[in-house]
């Protein structure tokens, strides 16, 4: 342990105690806190009914880069506006700097009436997203390199960083979060309200005495140990221990690694440098008011017939079997089909059922699709490809053309997702999310980096 400009650090678990900054009170936070800037990106209607409601308030909004508007290539004008309202807030005292400390994050959303949360910040440097990366921090999914430049573009000269990244811990004893929440009545309220869009509620409670601190850093110790880690994924001793993984955000999480090594590249002190930790919040994978869901696809620009023709070759070439099921629907509550087999639906205006791959060449649906469609992509150029949380969304909009076409997949089991990492490693890009959209993450706290 080592002491910090912030908070206490926990050098052998990667664990800081951040000092935050928040809107005073007498804000309204329900304008203040916005959803991850990853969500309805096939939904501009929905960004814009939040600019409406927000209007100049005080807003997260004003902060970030809503990935909505990347395809209008306005990324140098929006970017210097983030800037220049960072600079703004920070002038102005839009933002009050707190002691040191966790937030015990309480989260309703309108299908679990709790889920909890650990804000904390965690060190980059045990943090890799390498390929057979074996780090204690390490990704859950594919990181895509050409997703970083527009979020480093940002980050490298931001005064503030506020998180949307998940970290899940696999501590099925309930040993980190739970033990705070008994306790949260004796802790200072940071805020407690309404989330736009009937998102549901947040409250957070500030986590500032070293008992409590203490417990939190001794149990994350414990989960880390190479005897636990033996214990609890067996097969695989020739492993690392991962502690801390990370469900959503990982592209977030990437970009702020990519600027802390160019913090260290540009030759200055980096002496107790804040960009070298990252604010994250950690859930427990356990909490049964997490909830896993499939990630669908959406592609446009693209004939329906031509697709089909293409997805079956390719299986057939990789001595799969493929069916289509005329009409049928996929039950996406449950993961994929029986052993030897991988399914998905597919959406289109013309032509709907489900597809069979059997003997699968690879782990999840999820997966198998990928495998083909991503090569697919590569071939037709004027293809356009978006993930989708939402069926109504894929429905809709091959409802509306021809050349609209959707696949739906089905969920993944959370509790064998750190175990399917730690033997796997990294599963495809967009593989599932943690909840629908609008149980995603809340822009709320932020934290200086510069």
């Amino acid at each position: 342990m080592a002491a910090s400009h912030e908070g206490k650090v926990f050098e052998d678990i990667g664990l800081m105690v951040p000092r935050l900054v928040l809107p005073p009170a007498g804000t309204d936070m329900s304008k203040w806190s916005v959803i991850a800037c990853d969500q309805y990106t096939s939904e501009p209607a929905y960004w814009k009914r939040i600019a409406e409601f927000v209007g100049e308030a005080p807003s997260m909004l004003h902060l970030i880069f809503p990935e909505v508007y990347l395809p209008e290539n306005r990324n140098d004008e929006i970017i210097s506006k983030i800037l220049a309202k960072m600079k703004e807030y920070c002038s102005e005292g839009v933002l009050s700097s707190l002691d040191p400390g966790f937030v015990l994050v309480d989260r309703k959303t309108p299908t679990v009436p709790s889920r909890l949360g650990l804000v904390v910040a965690l060190d980059l440097e045990l943090y890799s997203f390498e390929k057979g990366s074996q780090s204690l921090i390490r990704p859950t999914e594919k990181t895509i390199e050409s997703r970083l430049p527009p979020r480093v573009a940002i980050r490298k000269d931001a005064k503030y960083e506020s998180p949307h990244i998940l970290v899940l811990l696999d501590d099925p004893d309930c040993t980190v979060i739970e033990p705070l929440a008994k306790r949260r009545k004796t802790m200072k309220t940071l805020y407690d309200f309404d989330l736009m869009e009937s998102s549901g509620h947040l409250t957070g409670h500030h986590v500032t005495e070293e008992a409590d601190i203490e417990t939190v850093a001794d149990a994350l110790k414990k989960l880390a140990s190479q005897e636990r880690f033996r214990e609890s994924y067996q097969g695989t001793e020739e492993k690392k221990p991962i502690l801390f993984a990370v469900g959503d955000g990982n592209h977030s999480l990437a970009t702020a690694k990519r600027c802390w090594e160019a913090v260290k590249a540009s030759g200055g002190d980096t002496t107790n440098h804040p960009a070298r930790h990252a604010l994250v919040e950690l859930m427990n994978v356990h909490d049964p008011g997490l909830m896993f869901h499939p990630i669908h696809r959406l592609v446009e620009h693209v004939n329906c017939d031509n697709m089909v023709s293409s997805l079956t070759e390719f299986f057939e070439a990789e001595s799969s079997q493929v069916s289509f099921i005329e009409g049928q629907k996929l039950d996406q509550s449950k993961p994929s089909g029986p052993e030897g087999e991988h399914s998905f639906e597919f959406v289109s205006r013309s032509k709907n059922g489900v597809f069979v791959v059997s003997k699968p060449t690879r782990t999840l649906a999820a997966g198998t699709l990928d495998g083909w469609l991503n090569g697919y992509l590569e071939k037709n150029s004027k293809a356009e490809l978006d993930y989708v949380h939402e069926e109504y969304t894929i429905q809709d909009k091959c409802k509306a053309a021809d050349s609209v076409v959707g696949f739906l997949l089905p969920a993944i089991d959370k509790n064998s997702l750190i175990k399917t990492v730690v033997k796997e490693g990294t599963l495809p890009r967009k593989t599932f999310s943690m909840g629908h959209a609008p149980e995603k993450r809340f822009y709320t706290e932020c934290r200086a980096i510069l």
